[in-house]
């Protein structure tokens, strides 16, 4: 399995799902369909207890490149990566995760939200960074005001955005990609609209 960079992760399609599934047998179907619809970069949230064992059957995925998020702690990294996530990504950034990220040479997407988060990541030799809660921090105007003394930062924006919104978003050089949990209607899993969704998410432009 080839290893890819932060960079190639958020370059693989306009969108990363942001997943929260409860059961493991929903994750192949989901995989299954998000990949076939052209998101193959998959973030599976630990926020479930079923979390771990999703990651793991939607690596058997042709195709799939999954992640971890809602990762808090080194703990937390070194179980997902045992899973088998090849790529990380987290609500905030604290030196412990960071460092423990950036030893284990897996690509990393930690949260930001102010210019703070980000010099400290910038500082730690970390230039990807995932911008959230999106809207509830001041939107696209807060990331341009931040981006633009930060030049060498590149954002996956996530929280709050829609397929309606995604595109003023992507239209940025800044922005690689976003973060979107909407290609993943609530309710029991629908493989063929789950796949519908994901094909107008891929085709976004940016």
């Amino acid at each position: 399995m080839s290893k890819l960079t932060v960079a190639q992760v958020m370059e693989l399609a306009p969108v990363i799902p942001v997943l929260v599934v409860d059961r493991v047998e929903d994750a192949l179907p989901i995989a299954l369909a998000l990949v076939k619809g052209g998101l193959p970069a998959l973030e599976v949230t630990l926020r479930t207890p079923a979390a771990l064992d999703v990651i793991r059957e939607m690596s058997k995925v042709e195709g799939a490149v999954v992640g971890a998020g809602t990762v808090l702690n080194p703990a937390q990294l070194d179980a997902a990566m045992e899973a088998g996530a090849r790529f990380i990504v987290s609500p905030g950034l604290t030196k412990p995760l960071g460092k423990a990220a950036i030893a284990a040479k897996i690509p990393f997407l930690p949260g930001t939200a102010t210019a703070a988060d980000i010099m400290r990541g910038l500082d730690m030799g970390l230039t990807h960074f995932k911008f959230f809660p999106a809207e509830t921090s001041g939107g696209l105007p807060a990331l341009k005001a931040l981006a633009a003394p930060l030049a060498e930062a590149r954002f996956c924006p996530t929280g709050g955005i829609t397929v309606e919104t995604a595109p003023k978003w992507l239209a940025e050089s800044f922005i690689k990609c976003v973060g979107g949990s909407w290609v993943i209607p609530k309710g029991p899993v629908d493989p063929d609209k789950i796949e519908e969704l994901a094909r107008a998410a891929a085709a976004l432009p940016r």
